[in-house]
Order: C-alpha cells, then sequence, then structure tokens
C-alpha cells in the first residue's frame, strides 16, 4: 500500500468538530460543498461526498437532518447565505433535532472510530498515511491529523 500525502492540507476546509450553532460536522460538510464547486478539493475526495459512500461522514448528516444533500448542494451553490443560515434551511427542510438529540449526535460523531465498528477504518487510514493504530482514538481526530491541524509528539 503506498503512503497518501500527508499532512493533507486543504485551505478553507474545517475540521469536523467544529460547530454550527451547536452541531458537530454540518460546516464542514458546507466547506466540502463549497470546495468541490471551486475545483479546489482533491479529485480523490469526489466519491467521499454527499451521500455517494453509505455511512460516509456526509451521509450521516444528512440521514440525522433527514435531508436530500443533492437539494442541500443547490442551496449552498446560490450563495448569500451564512452557514447558520444554511442550518435553519435543513431544519425547515428537513427536521430540527431537539438538544438532547444534538448532545447524542455530536458524542456519536466525535467519538466515531473509538472502540466501535469505525476502529477498523481508523487503523486502515492512519495505515494508508504511515503511522501506526492507536496514534489516535477517532476519525475526527484522524481528520485532524491528516488535514495538519493535529500535531503529534514525536
Amino acid at each position: 500500500m503506498a503512503t497518501l500525502p500527508y499532512p493533507t492540507i486543504i485551505p478553507g476546509l474545517r475540521s469536523p468538530a467544529d460547530q454550527v450553532n451547536g452541531l458537530v460536522y454540518f460546516g464542514r460538510m458546507l466547506d466540502k460543498i463549497r470546495l468541490a464547486a471551486a475545483g479546489k478539493l482533491p479529485e480523490g475526495w469526489q466519491a467521499g461526498l454527499g451521500q455517494k459512500m453509505k455511512n460516509s461522514f456526509d451521509d450521516r448528516c444528512c440521514k440525522f437532518l433527514r435531508i436530500d444533500y443533492a437539494k442541500l448542494e443547490a442551496e449552498v451553490l446560490k450563495g448569500g447565505r451564512s452557514d447558520e443560515e444554511l442550518l435553519e434551511w435543513a431544519y425547515a427542510h428537513g427536521r430540527r433535532p431537539t438538544d438532547e438529540q444534538i448532545e447524542i449526535w455530536n458524542a456519536f460523531m466525535t467519538k466515531r472510530g473509538w472502540r466501535d465498528a469505525g476502529t477498523q477504518r481508523l487503523n486502515e487510514r492512519l495505515a494508508e498515511i504511515g503511522l501506526p493504530a492507536g496514534t489516535v482514538q477517532t476519525m475526527f481526530e484522524f481528520i485532524d491529523l491528516d488535514e495538519g491541524r493535529l500535531r503529534l509528539n514525536r
């Protein structure tokens, strides 16, 4: 297996842990939509956008909000709306989760890969960039490591 470029720095792509009105990941999905439209998202990332890949973080976020990615994408690309306004659009066209549902969503997402069904994939991703299993404990940490936001003490 060839080692992939590491870190993968993509200006304008925020951490998955960054929140929009208390919800993790949604802002990153918006960034990916905007960056893909501007031709600034790596080609290899195109297959993982939206709901193309079952159980990708984009897919999970759309399912959680009960929105169609293509409709969200079209709304984002119209421009002129803040991330908070786009989240309100998603709530109006899908569902508005309760504070407790958002808390559960945030906990699930931020811990994905830690002692769960995502651990194997996390370890595969670490191997792809030449790091041993256990270097980080969650997919959010891996993403931040891979994209240069998290530094290892070596």
